[in-house]
């Protein structure tokens, strides 16, 4: 696996559907180099998508399939500016009495262990040249809490504090980090929650409608450009008007 040499490098996980592949397609559509990783192999139809693109099958809680990615760059691993972190799992919603410790550890492991060891692997390629861009998926449920849903709550409310410890470990390296949460979102995870719980989940949200995975691109491009280059640490709402704070 080789990026075309000289080019700002995005690595993106869960890119196979859903947000993840949308924030590929915006990247690649502002002149990045995309390489998109999933545990789905359909991220490997991305190479097909998308000009230029590499996928690679991966478990992002993985460290020595991460360390064989970045070997694979080689010296163009140099050039890797930016790591959205996209890849979370939603569990069935379940009171926290009814949910199993290995559903509880799934969850947690892929979120928000999952975005530690994503982080750990690319940082080295971003402060070696002091310089790059970390944006983290989080949501609404890790600010508020969704009932039926303690351990993914709990799992992006981690992945919360854990882009503000980073930001502020990173800041003088040249890496902002940031957070985006989003209420619920047109997609697999929205599309796997049941009739209930969409209807009480979208009944909070003063648009009346989901969010657009394009939506959540652009914002992920915005805090990955220029024009964001005195923000780290932030957590960026992307909720219709649900959160108001």
């Amino acid at each position: 696996m080789s990026p075309e040499s000289g080019r700002a490098v995005v690595v993106v996980t869960g890119a196979a559907q859903g947000i993840g592949h949308e924030v590929c397609v915006r990247f690649a559509a502002d002149g990045w180099h995309v390489i998109g990783v999933d545990l789905d192999q359909g991220v490997e139809k991305l190479e097909g998508e998308i000009p230029g693109a590499l996928s690679a099958v991966l478990d992002v809680r993985d460290e020595t399939e991460w360390a064989e990615l970045i070997r694979s760059l080689g010296d163009d691993g140099s050039h890797v500016e930016a790591l959205i972190n996209c890849a979370g799992i939603l569990a069935p919603e379940s009171a926290v009495a009814d949910t199993p410790l290995e559903v509880w550890r799934r969850v947690i492991d892929v979120n928000l262990t999952g975005t530690f060891v994503s982080c750990k692997a690319v940082l080295p390629l971003m402060t070696s040249r002091r310089r790059g861009f970390i944006v983290n998926l989080a949501s609404i449920a890790g600010k508020e809490g969704n009932a039926m849903q303690a351990a993914y709550s709990a799992a992006k409310g981690g992945v919360i504090a854990f882009t503000k410890a980073l930001a502020k470990e990173v800041a003088p390296d040249g890496v902002t980090v940031n957070a985006i949460a989003p209420t619920m979102i047109e997609g697999p995870l929205s599309a796997s929650m049941s009739e209930d719980l969409r209807a009480k989940l979208l009944a909070k949200i003063p648009m009346a409608r989901l969010g657009r995975p394009d939506e959540v691109a652009a914002m992920v491009a915005w805090i990955c450009s220029g024009e964001c280059s005195f923000t780290t640490g932030s957590v960026f709402d992307l909720t219709g008007g649900r959160a108001t704070y």
